[in-house]
C-alpha cells in the first residue's frame, strides 16, 4: 500500500487519475465532483507549499473546518509533508480550541470562513475557501516523506464530554497497518460508492475516509449531515455503502414521506458505529434498506476499529453483537463477574502510544500495550461480543448498578419509541434513579405511565425510569451521538420528588 511508511500515502495506486474519488455536497445541494489526479496532485500541493513556508518534519497543523474535499486534501498533504495534521472539532468554544491548539503545538490552521475566528489569536491560519488555498498549493512533484513506524501522523481529540479534551496521537505505522488489516477483511471496494456525513474531525468518517481513499472507492461527502439530505444523496448516486453514527440513522428513519418516494435499493452494506444501535433500529434499516447487510461496528479514538470481525466458523452474528475477536487483535475482559462479562481491554498494533503530554491519564488507560476501553462488554457461548454499557456511564440505584445503555434498548423495543436515552438523577434513599428521555415514533402519542409499564414488564424493577418526558429529538453532541450532559443537567433541574 505505501513504501514510504507515510499514512498520506495510501492513496490507491491503481486507480486512475480520472476516477471519481470524492463527490463533495455543499449544504446549498451544489456538488463537485473530484477525481484521484485532483487528490494527489492537490495534495502534493499542500505538502510543498506547506513546507515552503518553512515547517519542519514533525510540526503540528491543524484543520478547523467543516467537511470538504479541501479538508480531505489538506490532511492527506500534511501527512505527506511529514507534518502531523490535528483536526479539531469546530464545534467546540473558544478556550477549548484554543487548548487543543497549545498542547498540540499548532504552528499554523487551516480553517474556514465560518471557524476561522475560533483560532487562538497570534497563531497563524490560512483560509480553505479563498485565495488563501491556491497561495498556499504548489503544484509540483513531491517525494512523500518516509515516515518511521512510531511517528506521529495526526492527533485527534477525545469529545471533552467530562473536561479537557485529550490529545490522541495516531501513528504512521499504526494507522497503515489498521487501514490494510481492515481492507483485508472486507469485501472489495474497489467499486463502493460509500456516502460520509459523519465530521471528518471525528475517528468515524475520517478512517472510513482513509480506508475508501486506499480502496480506490469513491466517496460521497456531506458537508453537514441532514437526514433529508442524507436520504436524497444516497438516492441521487446510488449508494452502495453508508457510514454513520446511530443517532444519524435513527433521524433518516423518522423521514416516512421521503423514504416513501426514492428509490434506496442501491444500498449494499450499513455501517454504524461509535455509538451503540438497539434492536428497533436495526430492525428499522433493515426495512428501509431491505437489501443491505447490517454492520454493526466498534472502535474508539485510542485504539482504531480492529478489535471485531467474522466468527471464524462462519457463524451468523447475532443482530447486535459487534463481532467475534478479530484475528488482529488481542481482547480481554476484566473486573466483571465472570470471565464473560466485563470492562474491554484492547491490544493491538494501532493503539495509541499515549495521551499527548498526559502521562498520569495514559497510565490509567494504557499498560503493557493494552488500552482499557472504559466499555462493558458480555460474551455469548460462540464467542460473540455484546456492548453492555459505559463504565462510565453505569450508576447504581439502591444497591443495583444500572447501566443506561442496556435499559435504552429494552424501552426502545416499545412500538412507539424510536430512541430513547436514560441517565440517572439524585435521590436521598436509592442513591440514584434513572429517568428517560424518549422520541416517539412517527404518529405515535405514547404516555408516560404507558413507558414504566412496559419497562417493569419487560426488566427488573430497579431499571424503570421514575420519570420520562417526551422530545421531538436527543440534543446532538459534536460527534453526532447523544449529549447525555445536556440531558443529565435538564434531569436534575426538573426532576422533582
Amino acid at each position: 500500500m505505501t513504501d514510504s511508511g507515510n499514512l498520506g500515502d495510501i492513496i490507491d495506486p491503481a486507480r486512475a487519475d480520472d476516477h471519481p474519488w470524492l463527490v463533495e455536497i455543499a449544504e446549498s445541494g451544489e456538488e463537485t465532483v473530484w477525481t484521484y489526479g485532483d487528490l494527489r496532485g492537490g495534495a502534493d500541493a499542500v505538502a510543498r507549499g506547506l513546507l515552503k513556508r518553512g515547517l519542519a518534519r514533525g510540526d503540528a497543523v491543524g484543520i478547523l473546518a467543516a467537511n470538504s474535499a479541501r479538508y480531505v486534501v489538506a490532511y492527506f498533504g500534511i501527512m505527506r509533508a511529514g507534518l502531523v495534521a490535528v483536526p479539531a472539532s469546530h464545534k467546540l468554544p473558544p478556550a477549548t480550541v484554543a487548548h487543543i491548539a497549545e498542547n498540540s503545538g499548532l504552528r499554523l490552521v487551516l480553517a474556514d470562513g465560518e471557524r476561522a475566528p475560533l483560532v487562538p489569536a497570534g497563531l497563524d491560519v490560512l483560509r480553505l475557501d479563498t485565495d488563501d488555498w491556491s497561495d498556499l498549493c504548489d503544484p509540483g512533484p513531491l517525494e512523500v516523506a518516509r515516515m518511521a513506524p512510531e511517528d506521529f501522523a495526526n492527533v485527534l481529540y477525545t469529545s471533552g464530554s467530562t473536561g479537557r479534551p485529550k490529545g490522541v496521537p495516531l501513528t504512521h505505522g499504526g494507522y497503515v497497518w489498521a487501514v490494510r488489516s481492515l481492507l483485508d477483511s472486507s469485501l472489495p471496494m474497489g467499486a463502493v460508492r460509500a456516502l460520509v456525513a459523519a465530521p471528518l474531525f471525528h475517528m468515524n468518517a475520517l478512517f472510513f475516509t482513509k480506508m475508501l481513499t486506499a480502496a480506490g472507492a469513491t466517496e460521497i461527502l456531506l458537508n453537514r449531515f441532514t437526514a433529508r439530505a442524507y436520504l436524497e444523496a444516497i438516492a441521487r448516486h446510488h449508494c452502495t455503502m453508508l457510514t454513520s453514527v446511530p443517532t444519524m440513522l435513527a433521524l433518516a428513519m423518522r423521514e416516512t414521506d421521503l423514504i416513501e418516494r426514492l428509490d434506496l435499493s442501491s444500498v449494499e452494506v450499513v455501517m454504524t458505529g461509535s455509538a451503540p444501535s438497539t434492536d428497533a433500529l436495526m430492525d428499522s434499516i433493515a426495512r428501509v434498506f431491505p437489501n443491505a447487510v447490517i454492520n454493526n461496528t466498534y472502535g474508539t479514538t485510542e485504539s482504531s476499529p480492529i478489535a471485531f470481525g467474522p466468527h471464524p466458523d462462519g457463524l451468523p452474528k447475532p443482530k447486535l453483537s459487534l463481532g467475534h475477536a478479530s484475528p488482529h487483535a488481542e481482547l480481554r475482559l476484566v473486573d466483571g463477574p465472570d470471565e464473560n462479562q466485563g470492562v474491554l481491554q484492547v491490544r493491538n498494533k494501532a493503539i495509541m502510544p499515549g495521551y499527548l503530554q498526559q502521562p498520569e491519564e495514559t497510565a490509567k488507560r494504557v499498560q503493557d500495550g493494552w488500552y482499557d476501553t472504559g466499555d462493558v462488554m458480555r460474551r455469548d457461548g460462540n464467542g460473540f461480543y455484546f456492548f453492555v454499557g459505559r463504565a462510565d456511564d453505569m450508576f447504581v440505584c439502591g444497591g443495583e448498578n444500572i447501566y443506561p445503555g442496556e435499559v435504552e434498548k429494552m424501552l426502545e423495543g416499545h412500538p412507539a419509541v424510536m430512541q430513547a436515552a436514560v441517565v440517572p438523577v439524585a435521590d436521598e434513599i436509592k442513591g440514584e434513579l434513572p429517568v428517560a428521555f424518549v422520541v416517539p415514533r412517527g404518529g405515535a402519542a405514547p404516555t408516560a405511565d404507558e413507558i414504566k409499564q412496559y419497562a417493569l414488564a419487560n426488566a427488573p424493577p430497579y431499571q424503570h425510569p421514575r420519570q420520562v418526558t417526551f422530545m421531538d429529538e436527543l440534543p446532538l453532541a459534536g460527534t453526532n451521538k447523544v449529549d447525555r450532559k445536556v440531558l443529565i443537567e435538564r434531569a436534575a433541574r426538573e426532576f422533582r420528588r
